[in-house]
């Protein structure tokens, strides 16, 4: 099993916590030692990346922090963490037909992805670019993804691959390795697996006593004020206002 100082505490990215002193961490004498091991280890500090190239790692690095609005420090190790899966063939056992195995492509949308950069006003490459003209990029590309299509067999396009399914990569594995890290589960609460422990308070709104109670205990947004929000974010980022 991994060691764990006693000193040591879960961290919350960005510090956007919304549940106080809530540390996941402090349930690790709960779990069984396989599984504790399996989380501590994600803690680990990142080696040295084994299956993207330093010019990958430059558009993969941004391109991950914008998908997951990771802008500052700490942040959980992504990229380390995909590379790690990429590297030892571990995917989610399919791939869409219209695009290659996940390995090859997410080293041809990363070269596409800078194509475009390179193509833009500035002819510079995607990791030189400044993170608001990044956005614009990487937005295209989700834009071309929730394009409603004349045609319901021939979706909206990016480069030579469905858009849809190249927006569907990149959030697939952004999202597998952000939530599988002990800080993700921090952010949001969520006391790391309950084998063998086990939950006993299963009704709405009673919680565990391991468990914090949200510090805003409502939607701090509504859905049609982030709607508007990104539209305008859209709009500033595109010059349009």
């Amino acid at each position: 099993m991994t060691y764990r100082s006693p000193r040591q505490r879960a961290v919350t990215p960005q510090a956007r916590g919304r549940f106080g002193d809530f540390d996941v961490l402090s349930s690790v004498g709960q779990w069984d030692d396989v599984t504790a091991g399996v989380v501590l280890g994600r803690l680990a500090l990142p080696g040295e990346l084994a299956f993207f190239t330093p010019g990958e790692v430059a558009i993969a690095a941004p391109l991950l922090d914008l998908l997951l609005a990771q802008d500052g420090e700490p942040r959980i190790p992504v990229l380390a963490l995909i590379d790690q899966r990429l590297a030892v063939g571990e995917t989610d056992g399919w791939h869409y037909d219209d695009l290659p195995e996940d390995a090859q492509a997410w080293r041809a949308t990363l070269s596409a992805l800078d194509d475009d950069a390179r193509s833009g006003p500035t002819g510079r490459p995607f990791a030189e670019l400044p993170s608001p003209a990044q956005a614009v990029l990487v937005q295209s590309v989700h834009d071309l993804a929730n394009t409603v299509h004349p045609d319901p067999g021939q979706p909206g396009r990016w480069h030579e691959w469905p858009a849809q399914q190249v927006w569907s990569l990149w959030t697939r594995y952004a999202c597998t390795a952000f939530y599988s890290h002990p800080w993700a589960w921090n952010e949001i609460g969520f006391p790391g697996p309950a084998y063998p422990r086990g939950y006993l308070h299963a009704g709405v709104g009673d919680r565990e006593r391991w468990e914090r109670a949200d510090r805003v205990d409502r939607d701090p947004t509504t859905f049609a004020q982030r709607v508007e929000a990104a539209r305008r974010e859209h709009d500033r980022l595109r010059g349009g206002g």
